[in-house]
Parts: structure tokens; C-alpha cells; sequence
């Protein structure tokens, strides 16, 4: 019995630590008086390639104009 008691102690504190840390705390302001410079990137800049228009013939719509035509 004072074993079940002790752990139901331990559960209540644990359970307030938890929500004290859950609750919504206020962030600083971000100081205005020093302008924002933002730092150069080290990553590669992209390298455009052609689109690829060309549609395999699997995938084509078959319509009944173009059978009848040929």
C-alpha cells in the first residue's frame, strides 16, 4: 500500500514537470539596430538541362482517327 502511494507521488511529479515544461514560454525580439546580411552560399548553383518532350510509345493515346487514316 505505501508502495502504491509512493509511485502515485511519483507519477504526480512527474506529470507537473512535464507540464511546466509544455508551457508556452514568450521569444525575444530580434534586434533591429544591426542590418541583416545574409552569408553567401557554398552549395553549387544548379545546372539547367532540356526538358525531354518526347513521349515513349507505350504511353501514347491511341485515337481511331489515326488508325483509320493509315
Amino acid at each position: 500500500m505505501e508502495r502504491e502511494r509512493q509511485q502515485k507521488l511519483e507519477e504526480e511529479e512527474e506529470i507537473k514537470r512535464l507540464r511546466k515544461e509544455l508551457i508556452p514560454k514568450a521569444q525575444l525580439m530580434p534586434y533591429f539596430d544591426r542590418p541583416f546580411v545574409p552569408r553567401r552560399s557554398e552549395k553549387q548553383p544548379t545546372v539547367p538541362r532540356e526538358p525531354k518532350f518526347c513521349i515513349p510509345r507505350h504511353k501514347t493515346i491511341k485515337c481511331c482517327r489515326c488508325h483509320a487514316m493509315t
